[in-house]
């Protein structure tokens, strides 16, 4: 086989079965004693052993095994989970995260794992023999009340294969209920949420009739426990006693599979003739709801199309697709001046309909490459808890707007940034549990992960309540380092003091750890997140804790600008960036510090003269009564961008400069206009000090 063409493939789904393992074994650390987790690991795990033996990568199939094997004990409560098994568990998935991204970097995927191999080894028969039995309310597996044709049969031994479990649950009624096809119904809603009605007798009809007396049975699969779906079925009223029973597969012998076979031809005929008789348990419903599909295999027409829905595309192709829309963009900005030059009616309605089609293709296009922040947030968890347990620290981290939506391009340059954020906050904000109790706070700190959407802008956040900033430490430090001077200290606000901490080299740690900064600071979190577009506020109480807050733009491809003219030259500044756009007189402006500066809604707020940036040059001295005015914003810091006069609003496609016209100041990139000319954009987080 010809692995090359499914090594991406591979290397997609290993690390999205990682993550789901990750994910679960964290859950199962909470509650050890949900099995059905544990059968979530499992089947992750199998399936990755699967996948990696066919790809000829036999390390990792065999540690995936190993580490299989202690799970499938675990599962079958031969032995119980505890920290130290989930510690070499999550060891265990280490080291195939590494082997996988060595396959990636075109490595063998080979690492050294005989201590862990070793580990689990020692956990699988070590604990086999003083293995307890637990007691659920799951009842011993008994003869069957309902008897299951060779279909059925087949759907709950393939079920039990992929992790779920398969129950035969009798229900019974109170003698005085009323209403018991309500009752009846309420009880298949909540089977319905949590897995597949596989048969139920009697038959659904005769439920919906009320042709029976006060009970009735119902085989069920599920990845739920017995215990909390008798708990669930209980709470429905007028329900007096569920008892959940795990169907025996070893009593589905040779001799019922072939005495079934004929049960099982009349059923598949009846379905292909559509016949309205409840003749198979696959049609079996309460109140003509149809059935779930128990199993990928099971034969539902209706469901069949599930898997065809969802297509992995390579994210290069999409940049291609990006690129092609993009000048498409620039085309139609061309023939929307064509257009307006020529005014003929044919071509405007022409153009019109064109640039409203296009429209929708943008929004299609766009969501195409949006990706939930989840993407990055699920590797934080693992993280703290590793983090917490270096640091003798107790840590919960709360993840809030995991399904937030960034594009694909913010995505991939937010990941880095928000590790060291997160390790600053542990390792500097959260404090030893000694400390939280003597200050009168719980022993576990919180960190809060925060991402939503506000306008055409993403926040993420890092909130905890850890120590705070100490501001005095932090003004000694950035006088002794000469980030600012005495006499400017005075002057400086909380906010301003809070963002010295991102400037380069700062750092208030006493002792330069591997955790957070290893002495570099955060100024590389500010100049990445100033790169995207975005910008870092901080605020902080000491004591009570700090909120880091990101502002991203939602994508960095089609922006919308103010076009902006100085002489003959045309220049883009970003909506994003934009409060308003104002005229004012010559006599308003005034002089403070050196700096020409207006009185903006009671805030003094510095001017900048483009042409000065850009060294615009003039045919002639002008001097002009009146002034157009463009108010920036950086965070909270204003700006008055001036400039000859305004053209208007237009999307354009941002466009990099290339690799000769690198660090040009106050410029992000160009834009192509639609008569043809280049527009640079204004850089307005360069020109806000």
């Amino acid at each position: 086989m010809e692995v090359n063409q499914y090594l991406e493939m591979f290397i997609e789904e290993s690390k999205e079965h990682l993550q789901a393992c990750s994910e679960h074994l964290l859950e199962l650390e909470k509650n050890p004693d949900d099995l059905a987790i544990v059968g979530e690991i499992f089947r992750s795990a199998h399936t990755l052993k699967g996948m990696s033996a066919t790809m000829g990568f036999e390390d990792l199939a065999d540690l995936t095994h190993k580490m299989e094997n202690v799970l499938d004990a675990i599962r079958n409560e031969k032995i119980h989970v505890t920290p130290e098994i989930l510690d070499v568990v999550f060891e265990s998935v280490d080291h195939l995260e590494e082997m996988v991204m060595d396959i990636a970097n075109g490595g063998d995927g080979k690492r050294d794992v005989s201590s862990t191999v070793a580990q689990l080894k020692r956990i699988e028969l070590g604990e086999e023999a003083v293995a307890e039995v637990v007691a659920t309310v799951v009842a011993p597996a008994v003869e069957s009340v309902l008897k299951y044709d060779s279909f059925e049969q087949t759907v709950i031994t393939q079920s039990s294969e992929q992790g779920f479990n398969a129950y035969e649950i009798s229900v019974t009624l109170r003698e005085d209920c009323l209403l018991k096809a309500a009752r009846v119904f309420m009880v298949f809603e909540i089977l319905e949420k949590d897995g597949d009605v596989i048969k139920s007798s009697p038959s659904v009809e005769k439920l919906e009739d009320e042709q029976f007396d006060q009970q009735f049975y119902v085989a069920f699969v599920t990845k739920e426990s017995a215990e909390d779906m008798q708990k669930k079925l209980m709470k429905v009223s007028e329900v007096e006693e569920v008892v959940v029973t795990t169907i025996d597969q070893k009593k589905f012998s040779e001799k019922e599979y072939e005495s079934q076979q004929e049960i099982a031809a009349t059923a598949t005929a009846v379905v292909e003739m559509e016949s309205t008789q409840a003749t198979t348990p696959a049609k079996a419903e309460p109140v003509a709801k149809p059935a779930k599909s128990a199993a990928p295999n099971k034969a539902d027409k209706t469901h069949a199309p599930v898997g065809n829905k969802t297509i992995r595309v390579n994210i290069e192709r999409l940049d291609i697709l990006m690129n092609l829309f993009e000048e498409l963009v620039i085309d139609r900005g061309r023939l929307q001046s064509i257009a307006t030059e020529v005014n003929h009616g044919e071509l405007n309605e022409t153009v019109e309909r064109m640039s409203r089609v296009m429209g929708d293709l943008q929004t299609i296009i766009l969501t195409m490459r949006m990706v939930p922040v989840e993407t990055v947030f699920n590797r934080f968890p693992k993280m703290i808890r590793q983090l917490s347990r270096d640091l003798n620290k107790k840590i919960n981290l709360e993840i809030i707007g995991a399904e937030t939506e960034l594009d694909r391009t913010v995505i991939d340059e937010i990941g880095d940034p928000l590790v060291h954020l997160i390790r600053n906050s542990v390792d500097h904000g959260i404090e030893n549990p000694t400390a939280r109790r003597a200050k009168g706070k719980p022993e576990e700190g919180t960190v809060v992960l925060r991402a939503y959407h506000s306008g055409n802008y993403v926040f993420i956040e890092i909130e905890d309540d850890g120590a705070g900033i100490n501001r005095e430490k932090v003004l000694a430090k950035a006088i002794s380092k000469g980030i600012v001077t005495q006499e400017q200290s005075y002057s400086m606000s909380d906010q301003q003091i809070n963002e010295l901490i991102l400037a380069s080299g700062f750092s208030t740690a006493d002792v330069i750890s591997d955790v957070s900064g290893r002495g570099v600071g955060l100024d590389v979190v500010k100049t990445t997140i100033e790169s995207l577009g975005g910008n870092i506020s901080i605020e902080s109480t000491q004591d009570v804790g700090s909120i880091f807050s990101i502002q991203l733009p939602l994508t960095l491809s089609i922006i919308s600008v103010m076009l902006v003219e100085i002489e003959k030259e045309i220049y883009a500044i970003p909506l994003s960036s934009i409060i308003e756009t104002s005229i004012i007189r010559s006599s308003e402006i005034m002089n403070a510090h050196n700096q020409k500066v207006i009185d903006f809604r009671g805030k003094v707020v510095p001017l900048v003269f483009l042409e000065e940036i850009f060294e615009v040059p003039r045919k002639a001295p002008q001097e002009e009564e009146f002034h157009s005015v463009v108010i920036v914003r950086k965070g909270e810091k204003l700006a008055g961008l001036v400039v000859d006069s305004f053209i208007g609003q237009q999307e354009i496609v941002l466009k990099s400069l290339g690799n000769y016209l690198t660090n040009i100041f106050a410029i992000s990139g160009a834009t192509i206009l639609g008569n043809g000319k280049v527009a640079l954009i204004v850089d307005c987080n360069a020109l806000i000090k």
